[in-house]
């Protein structure tokens, strides 16, 4: 029999573990489980579904010589099992077992009975040192959550969660889910854990980092993963668990549980013996799985890349003194060996100079440059020039890094397509309340998603690019002197056709603003930064001036109310086993009740109620509806518990309601400023060298030019032809594939073409979409070969009312006028319907010309090799002179000719 070791790690030694950000802590330090899951085993001599203390002893022992730090178990052990534990540095993760495979819902006693169970389970072990985490559940099987509804597994289970709460306030608590159930929301929980059975490596990357987006800001453990080696060699199992923890903890995940540590597996009454998923033999003989665990757990993680480059991080600073030293303190904890950051003093008034000064002395990583006040995009060029490294990293100066901020930034920037990475930024848990407040408001900056791993956007408080790619574009456009340049870069760089990628697990810390003012001058910022933004990029807003994204703007609801419901991939009959969620757009109808226009004319409306009854009712309509958004956004914002209170919500409130209308005000004011060439920011250049501000080059775009301009561009929209080169040999099905692949993505319902066209002028078309019932949007590819690799990529087709809706509104348009002389009411009605009808028809061909744009966009992203520039040695497509405002003429289009070198080249 084997001998409980003594003297080792005491049971009072073992720090409980907490969850901040996208990590878990023991004390200060990180803390990344290196777990294997235990049993169930058969009965010991005491009745437990434990191996005698003897042997749990010896399996501790070898646990500790593989680096293992943890174990989860699938049932409620004795505190004696957790004494052990603790001895050996060992953690447990207790999952409490109840009838989770029935209707559990159905019945109120058995909802209580598994309640009381849980408690139960909790109270006779709270407290203690050893327990890591415990599992509510584990696997609750789809058609289980497909009767009772995803909604009421939510609640009950955030019911478990506050149970394990009362009696065990220390304890994090979390619940083991599955790909078929991917879709359950559980934000209430310490840390996501998933089971996740996948030996292709390339679809096992690809789903952790989808699992990362799916936690949102909670950490992420991946709770079970293994192989079986009676089916498969031992030498593969190996190979194949050595290659799934190195991608794992890669990709940033928190934890991981090899199923299992021993081939000695009871279950259902009986031992299970034609599997073997152990690490180690039921006799506990090490296996080839056991060394290659051990060769991963028994390493620092996370580990480096072969080539760890080297990464220059650029802080830009004016008047930071309240954050200057939390954010440069917190690169000397950074666990990276090639990097160095440069902070630009931007002119500071303030002591941030001297708080970066003192830093430096003391770090020699850490270098100052001192300028006059030259705006933010000036001062991150000059931080790019300073850099020495082939990775120019981005932070603001309000930020602080996690410590392996660059380790995770090196593993994204291995994948070559990537010319720029960013990733997410979230609000620190000790800022005040409005700060709290803040962060769940609307306006945060925030990174866009096409993909799980491709971004449209990265916000500059997090960014990092190829030195390269970035000075090959000019850097970063001066004329952006506070906002908005991020914006900018980013959609330069994918208008030559590169790939920005998104790293999850590549977090920092960012202070929001702690005062309602800042707050509301940042968004005055963000406002002056879209006027300068729309005569440079006007294709990519909408109507209202707003950003109009091709990807998913990351945890924005501002829209839910009247955006399309989430979709989830059930498979037939809901036995699908990979049961993804899809998060639609949100329309620009259901932002309007947010906008500040929206609340211009509620409130003119309620005004002329004097004058009107209707317009006054309509009026209040709108208001009402005003208010519906902002109380589902203040209902669904989730805060501190420390912060949850009644007057944080009415903050909450109040800064939904000021936020578009400042931003909206603001950005109106400066294009109107622009107009008169005398904007805000209208100069790139610091007041006191306004000499070389040449005024012919400036964006010149007024409000009231924007308005009569957007009747031509709707117009204009019916009818488009986008075209592009690409470089990797794209043919013509490949392309249509990849549209299709989008529209199902998407789930536009679409038709292929039939073959059959009829005799006309008008070229047939290759899909039709129909994005309501009254309008329709037909698409035309064709690829030019021009000799080896090269294609000329073109798009076209049309935007169009189906021909039912036209004679419809025709109809009501002559009724209104037949009748307006003889029955008033009558016609007012019949305008009315035509009025309505046209909204709709109108509303039909804004979503079709914007599944254009983002078609065109998806396909420019994802296929490699496409770019909107032109190689040298071949056509020019469109000439347009430096600093003005692109044209959008389908027509100018020009015959193969030679370059001209002076001027920039842009496509349709």
């Amino acid at each position: 029999m084997f001998q409980i070791e003594e003297g080792l790690a005491g049971v009072e030694a073992l720090p409980r573990i907490r969850a901040r950000g996208r990590y878990l802590f023991a004390g200060e330090d990180k803390f990344f489980i290196k777990g294997v899951t235990y049993g169930p085993f058969p009965e010991n001599s005491r009745g437990e579904p434990l191996p005698e203390d003897e042997t749990v002893a010896h399996d501790f022992e070898l646990m500790r010589r593989a680096g293992i730090n943890a174990i989860r178990v699938y049932y409620v052990p004795p505190r004696r099992f957790l004494d052990i534990a603790a001895r050996y540095g060992v953690r447990v993760m207790i999952g409490v077992p109840w009838p989770q495979h029935l209707c559990f819902l159905d019945q109120w006693e058995v909802k209580e009975d598994i309640k009381k169970t849980i408690r139960e389970a909790v109270a006779s072990l709270a407290g203690h040192p050893a327990i890591l985490a415990w599992l509510i559940g584990n696997e609750i099987p789809s058609h289980i959550v497909r009767w009772h509804g995803a909604g009421k597994i939510e609640k009950f289970l955030e019911k478990l969660t506050n149970i394990v709460r009362e009696e065990d306030p220390e304890g994090l608590v979390t619940y083991a889910n599955y790909p078929s159930t991917e879709y359950l929301r559980l934000p209430f929980l310490d840390f996501l854990s998933f089971n996740v059975y996948l030996h292709d490596e390339k679809a096992f990357r690809a789903y952790v980092k989808r699992l990362q987006n799916v936690a949102g800001e909670l950490p992420l453990v991946l709770s079970e993963f293994g192989m079986d080696s009676i089916r498969n060699d031992e030498e593969h199992v190996g190979e194949t668990l050595s290659w799934q923890l190195h991608a794992s903890f890669e990709l940033g995940v928190s934890g991981t549980m090899v199923f299992a540590w021993t081939d000695e597996w009871f279950t259902g009454g009986h031992l299970v013996e034609d599997w073997k998923f152990g690490i180690v033999s039921e006799v506990r003989k090490p296996k080839p799985a056991y060394k290659a665990v051990a060769d991963v757990y028994r390493q620092k993680l996370p580990h480096l890349p072969a080539d760890a480059p080297f990464i220059s991080v650029v802080v830009c600073a004016y008047n930071a003194d309240s954050t200057m030293d939390g954010c440069l303190a917190s690169f000397a904890k950074v666990d990276y060996p090639n990097f160095e950051v440069i902070v630009v003093d931007d002119g500071s008034t303030d002591a941030t100079g001297e708080i970066a000064d003192r830093h430096a002395a003391a770090a020699p990583y850490i270098q100052v440059i001192h300028q006059p006040n030259l705006g933010l995009s000036a001062a991150r060029n000059v931080g790019m020039n300073a850099a020495r490294g082939t990775i120019v990293a981005y932070t603001d100066s309000d930020c602080y890094v996690d410590p392996h901020w660059l380790h995770y930034m090196a593993w994204a920037f291995t994948d070559e397509r990537f010319v720029a990475v960013g990733g997410p930024n979230l609000p620190p848990p000790d800022d005040n309340r409005t700060a709290a407040c803040v962060a769940v408001s609307p306006g945060a900056p925030t990174h866009v998603l096409l993909t799980d791993e491709i971004a449209e956007h990265i916000p500059g408080c997090n960014m990092a690019y190829r030195k390269e790619y970035l000075a090959g574009i000019g850097g970063f456009d001066a004329t952006y002197r506070a906002a908005g340049d991020d914006v900018d870069v980013c959609w330069r760089l994918q208008d030559q056709g590169h790939i920005i990628g998104f790293s999850a697990a590549m977090f920092v810390w960012h202070h929001r603003r702690c005062t309602v003012s800042a707050y509301l001058k940042q968004q005055k910022g963000y406002g002056r930064a879209e006027a300068l933004l729309i005569p440079k990029h006007k294709f990519r807003f909408n109507l209202l001036g707003n950003s109009r994204w091709a990807g998913r703007i990351y945890g924005d609801i501002s829209g839910a109310l009247l955006a399309a419901r989430p979709v989830v991939y059930h498979g037939a009959f809901g036995m699908g086993l990979f049961q993804t969620l899809y998060e639609p757009k949100g329309s620009l109808a259901a932002y309007l009740p947010l906008s500040m226009e929206w609340m211009v004319v509620a409130l003119a409306l309620m005004l002329a109620t004097p004058f009107s009854l209707i317009a006054g009712g309509v009026g209040l309509a709108m208001a009402a509806a005003t208010l519906a958004f902002v109380g589902y956004r203040v209902s669904k914002a989730r805060l501190p518990k420390h912060h949850d209170c009644i007057a944080s919500r009415l903050t909450i409130a109040g800064l939904t309601l000021a936020q578009p209308v400042l931003r909206g005000w603001t950005r109106y004011k400066t294009l109107a400023s622009l107009k008169r060439g005398a904007g805000v920011n209208a100069c790139p250049l610091p007041l006191a060298d306004t000499s070389a501000c040449d005024e012919a080059n400036l964006p010149r775009i007024g409000f009231m030019r924007r308005l009569a301009g957007t009747a031509g561009i709707l117009a204009h929209r019916l009818s488009f032809h986008r075209f592009f080169w690409n470089n990797k040999g794209l043919e013509r099905d490949e392309l249509l594939a990849s549209v299709i692949g989008l529209l199902r993505t998407l789930g536009v319902n679409y038709a292929l073409d039939s073959g059959f066209a009829a005799s006309s002028n008008t070229p047939p078309w290759d899909l039709s979409v129909r994005t309501c019932r009254l309008t329709t949007a037909r698409l035309r590819v064709t690829v030019e070969n021009h000799g080896g690799d090269k294609r000329f990529v073109r798009m076209a087709g049309s935007v169009l009312p189906s021909g039912i809706a036209a004679a419809a509104l025709a109809g009501l348009v002559i009724t209104a006028g037949v009748l307006a002389m003889v029955k008033p009411l009558a016609a007012m009605a019949a305008g009315a319907a035509a009025l309505a009808l046209t909204g709709w028809m109108g509303l039909g061909l804004y979503r079709a010309a914007a599944l254009v744009a983002t078609i065109t966009q998806y396909v420019m992203v994802t296929r490699p090799g496409c770019s909107a520039s032109e190689p040298k040695d071949e056509r020019v497509v469109r000439v347009v002179k430096p600093q003005t405002v692109a044209r959008d003429d389908a027509d100018d289009i020009t015959a193969p000719a030679e370059p001209v070198a002076p001027a920039t080249i842009e496509a349709a």
